[in-house]
């Protein structure tokens, strides 16, 4: 394994750390720290990024959930409407993204940070 290769899998370990710390942390917003690192350290296109920012955050939230869970701070019945929105939302987000321009993703997803910044501020 060559020298840029080591530092490449290193950094994408860092990257799964930082969103692991930011699920257990928050309960979620890994994917706020793996896109931009997963984009800039780990050599993945925009496109790629968010599609694997999924599958890495899945298994981050569920572990998440169940650490919350065993430690009585989850309510199953307040978040199961969540759970089913959200699986409604992800099926529909998952068939527009294919056909959706990565400049405008890009920029939807900066808003996204910047509200949930601006509302963590206020």
């Amino acid at each position: 394994m060559s020298a840029s290769s080591k530092k490449q899998t290193l950094w994408c370990a860092v990257s799964g750390g930082l969103a692991g710390l930011a699920n257990g942390f928050f309960g979620g917003g890994g994917g706020m720290i793996l896109v931009p690192l997963l984009v800039t350290k780990c050599g993945l296109t925009q496109r790629q990024a968010f599609a694997n920012s999924v599958l890495i955050i899945l298994p981050l939230c569920m572990f998440s959930s169940v650490i919350y869970l065993l430690r009585g701070s989850l309510d199953l019945a307040v978040a199961l409407p969540y759970l089913l929105g959200g699986l409604l939302g992800g099926l529909a987000g998952g068939k527009l993204f294919k056909g959706l321009n990565m400049d405008v993703l890009r920029r939807v997803f900066a808003l996204f940070i910047l509200y949930g910044g601006v509302k963590a501020l206020l």
